[in-house]
C-alpha cells in the first residue's frame, strides 16, 4: 500500500478539527431544535449511539441524531430477509422503521452531524471510509482490513456518487480500498467540495 505523503496525517487532523469546530458552533442551535423534534415526533432518545469499527480495528461508539423508531434492531433481520440483499450492509428505499422526522434528517444528512463530535475525539475524520457495526464486517475478507488503516470518516468516496443507491456491495468496498490506497491531502479536499452538492442534490438519501 502506497504511504501517504509527509506531513498528510497532520494536516488532515488540523482540517479535522477547525472544521468540526466551526461546523459544531455554527449548527448548535439547529441541533437543539431538532433534538426536541426527533422527541415529539416518536418514542425514543434524540441520539442514536452505536458501536462501530475504527482506525485499526478499534471500537468506538458513534453518534447520530435518532432517524427510526425504538424497534429498528428488533426488525432489521426481518426487513433484511424480506429485501433479498447481498451483503451484511442494509439499506432500503422505504424502509418502514424510519420515522417522519427522520425522514427529512436522512434527506438532507443532517442526522450525521453529531458525529462532528467523533471527529473532534480523534475516533473519526471528515475524509474515510464510512464506519459499520462490527457485525457488518468479515475479518476474512481483506478489503475490511485496507478500509481500517485510516480512520472512518463522514464523507468519502460513495456519498460523493450517488451513496449506496448506485453503487452494488462490492463496488462500494472497492471504493474504500481505493481511497486508502491513493489517499492525500488533495483528495480529501476534493471529496469535501463534491460532498455538499452531493447532499444538496439528495443522492441515495432514504
Amino acid at each position: 500500500m502506497p504511504r501517504a505523503d509527509r506531513g498528510y496525517g497532520r494536516r488532515k487532523r488540523l482540517l479535522d478539527v477547525v472544521v468540526a469546530l466551526g461546523g459544531f458552533a455554527l449548527l448548535l442551535p439547529l441541533l437543539l431544535l431538532l433534538v426536541l423534534a426527533v422527541k415529539l415526533d416518536s418514542p425514543g432518545p434524540a441520539f442514536f449511539v452505536h458501536e462501530r469499527v475504527g482506525l485499526r480495528g478499534r471500537r468506538f461508539k458513534m453518534i447520530k441524531l435518532r432517524t427510526m423508531s425504538a424497534d429498528a434492531a428488533a426488525r432489521h433481520d426481518v426487513l433484511h430477509r424480506a429485501a433479498g440483499l447481498s451483503g451484511p450492509v442494509f439499506k432500503l428505499r422505504d424502509d418502514p422503521r424510519i420515522t417522519r422526522v427522520g425522514r427529512w434528517l436522512r434527506r438532507w444528512s443532517v442526522d450525521e452531524a453529531p458525529q462532528l463530535l467523533n471527529v473532534l475525539r480523534g475516533e473519526m475524520s471528515l475524509v474515510g471510509p464510512r464506519p459499520l457495526p462490527p457485525d457488518q464486517t468479515d475479518p476474512d475478507d481483506e478489503r475490511f482490513a485496507t478500509r481500517t488503516q485510516v480512520p472512518p470518516g463522514l464523507t468519502g468516496q460513495w456519498q460523493i456518487t450517488g451513496r449506496l443507491m448506485h453503487v452494488d456491495y462490492d463496488r462500494w468496498l472497492a471504493q474504500d480500498c481505493w481511497y486508502v490506497e491513493h489517499r492525500s491531502f488533495g483528495l480529501d479536499l476534493a471529496i469535501l467540495a463534491r460532498t455538499l452538492p452531493a447532499v444538496l442534490r439528495g443522492e441515495g438519501a432514504w
